[in-house]
């Protein structure tokens, strides 16, 4: 007989959080990152402000003085097969990504709390280069309701659900150079 608990398990993550290690080989990430350091790189703008990232925005891109979704260069046909094979992972179409963002992190630098754009639905994340806390939080009453998972190089994670909706993430400042592939799919209107 199974007896239950009054809480949910504390160790477990927020429903709709998928992950993944070794989602790669260390080839294949290492060819990432060389297409991702030769990328015209530019630091991430965020209105009047300039974060330490650097990124470069493939499909949409969201500007953040306009508060809208605008148009960006292609996704890459060298980006396009990780894609597809994310897109796999996850269960979605082919063809479903429709936003690509490579982001480099030099030490020490992060991401502060937030939520992805509501234009965007799923969100997936190859992680590549170093290691990271990806946090997660919400909002319980006077306290917060905390997860962390620890994104190792070649790993992928997908939010859905209530970890994408309800929850906030963050990075804090990573101790080695660290790159990430995002990969997000449209709301439908």
């Amino acid at each position: 007989m199974t007896q239950l608990g009054l809480f949910t398990d504390p160790n477990a993550g927020p429903a709709g959080l998928r992950h993944q290690d070794n989602f790669i080989d260390g080839v294949a990430e290492e060819a990432l990152i060389g297409r991702i350091a030769a990328l015209p790189l530019q630091r991430f703008q965020f209105g009047a402000f300039k974060g330490n990232r650097r990124v470069a925005w493939f499909g949409y891109q969201y500007d953040y003085s306009q508060q809208r979704l605008t148009a960006a260069e292609p996704i890459p046909d060298r980006v396009a097969p990780i894609a597809r094979q994310a897109e796999a992972w996850a269960g979605l179409s082919e063809g479903s990504v429709q936003q690509v963002l490579c982001t480099e992190y030099d030490e020490s630098v992060g991401i502060g709390w937030h939520r992805d754009k509501p234009h965007f639905d799923k969100v997936l994340g190859l992680s590549l280069g170093s290691s990271c806390k990806f946090r997660f939080r919400r909002s319980c009453g006077d306290t917060w309701q905390r997860y962390t998972l620890e994104a190792r190089p070649r790993s992928l994670y997908l939010m859905d659900g209530e970890s994408r909706s309800q929850w906030e993430h963050s990075i804090p400042p990573v101790e080695a150079r660290r790159y990430s592939i995002t990969f997000r799919t449209m709301k439908r209107p």
